[in-house]
């Protein structure tokens, strides 16, 4: 069952919710996301004979995206499409440079569901516990490792000491000696790294607090944390997410939450902010 914001729009939830449905519930949202506007005038009857699927499924998946059945999804698709904001047309010339603009312009038209799950609850108390944390371990591995050392170096500068080993074992070893008033903050797009999931566990037996920036609420990473911040993927479905995989829309998340902390610590952060400014001014040359 959907747990997130009941602002989420129904294609976001479809691309969240998408693993972790039955294959025939699978089925279903994705002939939904693939047209959603002639998922609208469609009854649950119809729709179960264009896939192939009993009416219950079809029903079982509305519910499972948090509506009361499927004519309460059709009243949210048509929602979500109305206020849609129109994306600027790029003329496809067979070029690299349109083959880029265009997908910009997705990527643009699709970036406020990926934060549209997100609960003021659980932002702020994802920000409280690490502002008060003792210590802080970030762990990230595959291609989140990236913004798993990025968001270490940007807690950091913001005087919010953090820890980042990328090293798998390194994590986990750091992860048994957290203990209580620490925290652990995991970055995973699939939320099913199993190495990352060993470092959760760890982190939890230690009895330290476990946070996760992750891409599905249903996902094993989203399930072990304390806290998850569940931001939605860039693309339209499932499928896409595992041939596109994209990290772009973890990495403006957290890039923001640092910003959130500073505004939290106030004065301290922007103290630390300026030290790190002096240090990268000394670093450059002319």
């Amino acid at each position: 069952m959907w747990t997130g914001s009941a602002d989420a729009p129904p294609t976001a939830r479809i691309a969240m919710l998408a693993p972790s449905l039955q294959p025939s519930e699978q089925r279903v949202a994705e002939s939904i996301a693939a047209d959603v506007e002639a998922a609208i005038d469609r009854t649950a009857q119809e729709v179960a004979d264009l896939v192939g699927v009993g009416r219950a499924s079809v029903i079982r998946t509305a519910q499972s995206l948090g509506y009361d059945g499927y004519p309460q999804l059709r009243v949210a698709l048509a929602r979500e499409v109305a206020m849609a904001t129109p994306a600027a047309e790029t003329v496809a010339d067979g070029t690299m440079l349109g083959e880029l603009r265009g997908a910009v312009e997705r990527f643009s038209g699709r970036l406020m569901h990926t934060v549209s799950a997100l609960t003021e609850d659980d932002l702020v108390g994802f920000v409280r516990v690490l502002d008060a944390s003792q210590r802080v371990l970030v762990a990230a591995n595959g291609l989140s490792s990236p913004l798993g050392l990025d968001l270490a170096m940007r807690l950091i500068s913001a005087g919010r000491p953090a820890e980042y080993l990328p090293d798998t074992l390194g994590q986990q070893i750091a992860a048994t000696q957290l203990g209580a008033g620490s925290a652990c903050l995991v970055v995973s797009g699939s939320g099913a790294n199993r190495a990352t999931l060993d470092v959760m566990t760890a982190a939890r037996e230690s009895g330290a607090t476990v946070l996760a920036i992750t891409s599905f609420p249903r996902s094993p990473a989203a399930e072990l944390a304390d806290i998850a911040l569940v931001v939605a993927p860039i693309n339209d479905s499932f499928r896409d997410e595992l041939v596109h995989t994209s990290r772009a829309a973890l990495m403006l998340v957290t890039e923001s939450l640092v910003g959130l902390l500073v505004a939290q610590r106030g004065e301290s952060a922007r103290v630390a902010q300026s030290a790190t400014l002096s240090v990268l001014g000394h670093s450059l040359s002319e």
